[in-house]
This record gives C-alpha cells, structure tokens and sequence, in this order.
C-alpha cells in the first residue's frame, strides 16, 4: 500500500515526502477533531466494570 500511494504522489521524493507527511496530518486532523468526537457516545472509556 506504501509503495503504491509514493508511486501515486506527484513531484520528486523530496516533495513526495513532504506531500506524504501533509496527507497522514490531515488524516489524524480528520480522526481526532470529526471521528473521534463522533464515536465518543458510543465508546464510554469512562465506566469501569472491574470491582475490588
């Protein structure tokens, strides 16, 4: 999957680099601020089912 998405990118490895690494922030940017807070409801972190 890597050696074809740095096929696909444009320009020379330097720039595909630099696209590569812009691509994987806007990625994580998409999970935390609209994913993440979506799923939030659903996934309760907060309750522990474990007692003592």
């Amino acid at each position: 999957m890597y050696a074809w998405l740095w096929r696909k990118l444009p320009g020379r490895p330097r720039t595909r680099a630099l696209t590569a690494l812009v691509l994987a922030g806007l990625a994580v940017a998409v999970l935390w601020y609209v994913v993440f807070p979506l799923l939030e409801p659903v996934v309760t972190l907060d309750e522990v089912t474990v007692e003592k």
